[in-house]
């Protein structure tokens, strides 16, 4: 990828896409761009963090492992997201660690420029602040869907946001391997094939790494259903 292209994606990324062009442009002037390949290690928990992070192309994957050794899956990030930002602005240690879950390429912005360009533009303070609450609206969103829906609706949503079609069928590439989809889900991989099989009954077909969809609408509405409404007529 040419590194005009690249430039493009990371000013139009949630960290940088609200900031003046000139102050995005000389951020990426002192930024680094790294090709990581699946499976690589972007850092480890721990590690002192001292850049952003921007995902220019690819997956990449946030986990923690608990002293059992399983590992939790916290978030899994793809083009124009950033990650890392509140520790990097602190100097403050990884809670967690990365990972490639594909080939990808991040931008590494250094914390030290932005903090410098913050202390004499405070007023771009709003562009972090925007950053912070789009990675707090998304958590806050998984946790709502782990409270609120089923195995099946939450990867029916998972489906839908992947999808680009707006009515009708339509197919859809799955990013990464079915047990890191269980992760990111709060499912276990029995539990996700499971629910595979129950959205047959909504038009939903898996093969592989790619999902059919017979109606989107159809699958919106399964997605969106109470679930409370199943569980009253089985009383």
């Amino acid at each position: 990828m040419h590194k005009t292209e690249l430039h493009d994606i990371a000013r139009d990324s949630v960290l940088l896409r609200s900031l003046p062009v000139a102050v995005a442009d000389r951020l990426l002037a002192d930024a680094s761009f790294r090709d990581v390949t699946r499976g690589e290690t972007v850092f480890l928990q721990g590690d002192r963090a001292q850049v952003i992070h921007v995902v220019l192309d690819g997956w990449v994957k946030l986990y923690r492992v608990s002293p059992n050794g399983n590992e939790a899956v916290v978030n899994v990030f793809t083009r124009g997201h950033s990650f890392g930002e509140a520790v990097a602005f602190r100097q403050q240690p990884y809670p967690v660690s990365a990972e490639a879950v594909s080939d990808c390429t991040l931008a590494l912005i250094s914390a030290r420029s932005f903090i410098s360009i913050l202390e004499h533009e405070p007023e771009l303070s709003l562009a972090v602040i925007a950053s912070t609450f789009a990675h707090l609206h998304d958590l806050v969103a998984q946790v709502e869907q782990i409270k609120a829906q089923t195995g099946a609706q939450r990867v029916a949503d998972f489906l839908i946001r992947l999808s680009n079609c707006e009515t009708g069928s339509c197919e859809v590439t799955l990013p990464y391997d079915k047990a890191l989809i269980a992760g990111r889900l709060g499912m276990k991989p029995e539990s996700l094939s499971r629910a595979f099989y129950k959205l047959k009954a909504v038009g939903v077909g898996v093969s592989r790494h790619h999902a059919t969809i017979e109606d989107i609408k159809l699958l919106q509405d399964y997605a969106a259903k109470d679930p409370a409404d199943s569980w009253s007529k089985s009383l």
